[in-house]
């Protein structure tokens, strides 16, 4: 890196980035804080160790040309497949998840870092694939380079965080102008997927006169006859379309496709899922089914966030953190105690800030005349704005309780660090965005 470089850095992102682990230490030290005014908890000291090396880490990331990753990229996706494969074997046991290896106190959760190097090599693939005219062909292949870390991460079973990967995809490959199409079929997919393994929850749960014709959706011989009936259907208007190149005939196997996948999926997806994971979707929908259990978390944290009012009720005055109303309140709930102490107000600051990042990321990837960057930069704001809506979307109600940290602010050095990582990367791409 010249020294010149240096005046091109783009300070504004990476002051973003630090106001943002700022915050997190200081609202780590608040959580630590009883209502007596003793504090219990040395997690802000631990913080602030890893705030300096993530900024650490961004800094000798920024003065690395990032084009010296695109072959070292494969290497490391090798690596972090092993390392998740391990973790899902060997890994300790942390709130209901084998996703943390280490020895003794120090310990890593690889699944954080696997998302920035799922980012690097689909970079890379896509770059590699931009001549290639069989769009389905590199969207298939995308797939399975982010899937395959995604079932291992499912797998430890860490739901929240494998969710990441699907933004991460379905952005990467949008920005790449692959077919829309396949975007789309993977995105009604998972949409209807989702909504079929709800409905019969939400009759059972919450609505008050449930619906018997929603029972058929547990019933395996059911799944199994719609599944054949509408494979059939499919494979007709496959052969159709092949012999007759029809465009009607593409589009009702395009569709018996998406509901074949959806039915089965959502179907597997009830028999494997936990009980306490569906009671996170049940509660979501209606907190008060289970107020004293599975909906503590929404309720207290709608409270916090609702009392804070616009200015909020001062730094270290929170009533709710400091009484210990908010389970994990100093990881997932981060942000209900930010909001309580420092209101309406700081909440936006802290929208502002991600949001700015998040710009800077979309100037980068369009200002950059390297595709690799541009695809490095796209799925780092994909997976910036997907933590931060579904954190604050569950802090507020309005997301199902997934387990996925606020970057930056919550708690913790895996996430920290690749949070920092990220911005080192986009640090290293904005400088030479003018070179090839």
């Amino acid at each position: 890196m010249k020294p010149q470089d240096f005046l091109e850095i783009d300070y504004t992102l990476l002051l973003a980035a630090m106001a943002l682990s700022v915050f997190g230490i200081l609202f780590i030290y608040s959580s630590g804080i009883t209502a007596a005014g003793v504090s219990v908890s040395t997690e802000y000291v631990k913080q602030i160790i890893w705030a300096a090396a993530g900024l650490l880490a961004a800094i000798l990331l920024a003065m690395l040309d990032y084009r010296k990753l695109y072959d070292l990229s494969i290497y490391c996706y090798a690596g972090i497949l092993i390392l998740l494969a391990y973790t899902c074997l060997f890994g300790k046991w942390v709130s209901g998840a084998r996703a943390w290896i280490g020895i003794g106190a120090f310990g890593i959760q690889p699944s954080e870092f696997a998302k920035i190097i799922t980012i690097l090599v689909l970079a890379r693939y896509l770059d590699a694939s931009k001549r290639n005219k069989k769009s389905f062909t590199v969207f298939f292949v995308s797939s399975a380079i982010v899937f395959i870390p995604m079932l291992l991460v499912l797998l430890q079973p860490d739901f929240g965080t494998s969710l990441v990967f699907i933004p991460i995809l379905l952005v990467m490959t949008f920005i790449a102008g692959l077919s829309l199409r396949y975007v789309l079929f993977l995105t009604a997919w998972i949409g209807l997927a989702s909504a079929l393994m709800v409905l019969p929850l939400w009759q059972k749960h919450i609505m008050r006169h449930p619906l018997p014709s929603l029972n058929i959706l547990f019933d395996f011989r059911f799944v199994g006859i719609v599944t054949l009936a509408a494979g059939f259907i499919f494979a007709i208007a496959l052969f159709g379309f092949l012999k007759y190149k029809k465009g009607y005939f593409y589009w009702i196997s395009y569709c018996c496709a998406i509901f074949i996948l959806s039915l089965g999926s959502s179907f597997l997806a009830r028999r494997v899922l936990k009980e306490y994971q569906i009671m996170r979707l049940i509660v979501f929908m209606d907190p008060n089914v289970d107020p004293r259990g599975a909906g503590w978390n929404i309720i207290q944290s709608i409270t916090a966030i609702g009392s804070g009012g616009l200015w909020g009720k001062g730094y270290l005055q929170g009533t709710h953190s400091h009484y210990r109303f908010l389970p994990e309140q100093s990881t997932d709930f981060i942000f209900s105690i930010f909001s309580e102490e420092w209101g309406l107000i700081g909440g936006l600051a802290v929208f502002a800030l991600f949001l700015l990042i998040c710009l800077r990321l979309v100037r980068i990837m369009k200002t950059t005349i390297d595709f690799f960057g541009a695809s490095i930069a796209s799925g780092l704001a994909a997976m910036y704005s997907f933590h931060f809506l579904i954190n604050v979307g569950m802090a507020m109600g309005i997301m199902p309780v997934t387990g996925i940290p606020l970057f930056f602010m919550s708690y913790g050095g895996s996430s920290l660090i690749s949070a920092m990582i990220g911005i080192g990367l986009s640090l290293s791409i904005y400088i030479r965005r003018y070179r090839y």
